[in-house]
């Protein structure tokens, strides 16, 4: 990894991420955006393009103090196999977190716990299924520790929103998380190929 590669991976992360998490903003409130002329719609997608930079750069920074805690944890524990068997319990505790405590903190007399259920299980899927890709295309090595950053880190990084209950509505969720997904995603795919780390012989046939 030389400084050219590091900078590539800064600058299109961010673009990435600021793009897609702009796109879902505008098109999870529409009215905001298109209600009020032109340049209403200008100012306000550049407004928010702005912030999921910012959520972008979260994410970058989250990623990196993952790659180091994964270092660290490996050298502690002295076993790949005890190192994800601890990263799985503690993905199972976030998700149980991520649904009852939010439950316990938001919910009014009206709501259920299944109505609270239904984003962590979709970002969950959405883990597996990235790291299932990530499995593909490198060796099954990496398939736990990248559902766990996309899970775990992503919520970490994702607590400012669930904590704030002026936010804690479906639509500002998505709007905080589109851009976490987007950037997560895009650098976890995007560091073996500037890294050049080998591929398993499975994909390694297809080429």
């Amino acid at each position: 990894m030389n400084a050219r590669k590091l900078v590539y991976l800064f600058f299109s992360t961010l673009l990435v991420g600021s793009v897609c998490g702009t796109i879902i903003a505008v098109s999870l409130d529409t009215e905001t955006y298109f209600s009020r002329g032109f340049l209403n719609f200008l100012f306000g997608t550049i407004w928010m393009f702005g912030i999921c930079a910012a959520i972008s750069l979260i994410a970058q920074m989250g990623y990196f103090a993952y790659l180091t805690v994964h270092r660290l944890a490996l050298g502690l524990f002295r076993s790949v196999r005890l190192w994800n068997g601890v990263q799985v319990v503690l993905v199972l505790f976030v998700l149980f977190d991520l649904i009852y405590l939010r439950y316990i903190a938001f919910a009014s007399d009206e709501e259920t716990l299944w109505g609270y259920m239904i984003t962590p299980v979709l970002l969950l899927i959405y883990s597996l299924a990235i790291a299932y890709w990530k499995r593909k295309e490198t060796n099954r090595q990496t398939f736990i520790p990248a559902l766990f950053f996309m899970f775990v880190v992503t919520v970490i990084e994702w607590v400012p929103a669930l904590t704030v209950e002026t936010v804690n509505e479906t639509k500002w969720l998505w709007i905080y998380l589109a851009p976490l997904l987007a950037a997560n995603t895009w650098q976890l795919l995007l560091l073996h190929r500037l890294t050049g780390t080998p591929q398993n012989k499975e994909t390694a046939a297809k080429h």
